[in-house]
């Protein structure tokens, strides 16, 4: 019983650590809006990769940052980001995310990506409500493990 304990506690540093490191790396985006940072782990616990919300290398971080419906047609989410900055087989790895869970195009990467554990926070955000529940729902059925923390 001691030990489960211990476990338990020792997977929730682990995971707060990790979300805290994607919450670092989501201040690197320049989305004045929403600053989103990805972490890519393996089984060992070794950082493979993160990865933040932005524009594509050598598009300009200009006035379309501002502009909601442009932005959204050129930004690269950070989770795509982590796979791409990956020099390895992610198959097996978890990613945390900050400050919301993936969106449900990311979770169809994660999942074809063979990401087999998600972890993040719980957000209640009215206009992606849907989309996670999208999300959670493709999570569920493709067996990915998906652990969403209170803030």
């Amino acid at each position: 019983m001691q030990n489960e304990k211990n476990l338990e506690l020792n997977v929730l540093t682990w995971d707060m650590r990790m979300l805290k490191l994607a919450q670092e790396v989501s201040t690197w985006s320049k989305d004045p809006s929403t600053q989103v940072g990805a972490v890519l782990i393996n089984s060992k616990r070794h950082v493979k990769s993160v990865g933040y919300n932005g524009f594509p290398r050598k598009v300009a971080d200009d006035h379309r940052l501002q502009q909601r419906e442009k932005k959204l047609k050129i930004i690269r989410h950070a989770e795509v980001n982590a796979f791409t900055f990956c020099s390895d087989d992610p198959e097996g790895f978890a990613i945390y995310t900050y400050p919301f869970m993936p969106c449900s195009v990311c979770a169809g990467a994660i999942i074809q990506e063979g990401v087999i554990r998600v972890v993040t926070f719980t957000n209640s955000v009215a206009r992606w409500a849907e989309d996670f529940e999208t999300a959670r729902g493709m999570f569920n059925e493709a067996g990915v493990e998906l652990v969403e923390y209170d803030c």
